[in-house]
């Protein structure tokens, strides 16, 4: 017995695991990043800044090192509540987390305004966890020449520890990125089961999904000012799940838009949210969508903590 139980330190001591916080400013590819080390899609991804509102958590298992990664909404000057509950997102994951990871967009950055800001540099003091940069969006054989002035340039921060180029669209240089992740990550046992990907419950998933395509569906305001509550998540009897959903707007006259002409605008979104739903959740799915205008929720913050923020 003695063998047995020493035989299982054994095993947790040589493991390794940790949390991984993912900040960034809006459209760096945070999201696209975690879902290529998944291999499956947990976060949301548009070409809008504030696709990600709230915490994402993937979890990735090897034979010997899970990481927990924190995907974190894209960091904003805020100006609703909404932004500020969404930057104590940030802060918390930055405080909390053993290892940082810093994404950019190098074509931003070569052009200046992806830099890490003041806010940025400061918030990483807070934790003396290893810092990683991560320089995205670029072609590694045609522009690493290219990316060494700004290597350099971070360099003289002083703050990280590792500097990595990738792209996370193309899949290029993550296992770099993984194998610098478990030089750094502590001894311990996994926090989770390895055949777990997520601690969020469907239904959060399903709110997401929805909320994409009214982020990928409309212009302007319209996709910020809005938020999806899901009201009933029910398996009927006949085996197809039933999903109510609201789609949260600031106006009446967003609402108008939302739902376009005789219906035709959320129909659309409707169905190509529910083909999405359902290769998710591996089932079949009926889709009830319905508008609901709250004035200024996202300076409400009862309607913001009803919303999860």
């Amino acid at each position: 017995m003695a063998v047995f139980f020493q035989n299982r330190i054994d095993y947790y001591m040589n493991t390794k695991a940790g949390f991984v916080a993912l900040i960034g400013k809006p459209n760096s590819g945070k999201s696209t990043l975690m879902n290529a080390i998944m291999g499956e899609k947990l976060s949301i991804v548009t070409n809008k800044p504030q696709t990600t509102r709230k915490r994402v958590k993937g979890i990735y298992s090897a034979d010997d090192f899970q990481a927990v990664f924190v995907d974190t909404p894209g960091i904003v000057k805020p100006k609703y509540q909404m932004h500020r509950s969404m930057m104590n997102y940030v802060e918390e994951a930055v405080v909390e987390t053993d290892i940082i990871t810093v994404i950019i967009d190098s074509d931003a950055m070569k052009k200046g305004y992806d830099v890490p800001n003041e806010y940025i540099i400061n918030l990483l003091k807070k934790n003396k966890a290893p810092k990683i940069l991560l320089l995205n969006k670029i072609d590694l054989d045609a522009d690493i020449k290219k990316m060494l002035p700004l290597v350099d340039e971070m360099n003289k921060l002083g703050i990280f520890d590792e500097i990595i180029p990738i792209s996370a669209l193309k899949n290029s240089n993550i296992d770099t990125y993984l194998n610098v992740l478990k030089k750094y990550m502590p001894e311990s046992p996994f926090y989770y089961d390895p055949e777990m990907l997520s601690t969020q419950p469907e239904r959060f998933f399903v709110s997401e999904i929805i909320r994409e395509h009214v982020f990928k569906g409309y212009s302007k305001e319209i996709p910020y000012s809005t938020e999806v509550n899901i009201i009933e998540f029910k398996e009927r009897e006949e085996g197809k799940w039933f999903i109510h959903a609201e789609i949260i707007v600031e106006r009446k006259s967003q609402k108008i838009i939302i739902i376009g002409k005789k219906g035709a605008k959320i129909k659309d979104i409707g169905q190509r949210a529910r083909a999405d739903i359902e290769e998710h959740l591996q089932m079949p799915v009926f889709l009830e969508l319905f508008v609901k205008v709250r004035d200024k929720w996202r300076d409400n913050p009862t309607m913001l903590k009803h919303y999860g923020y």
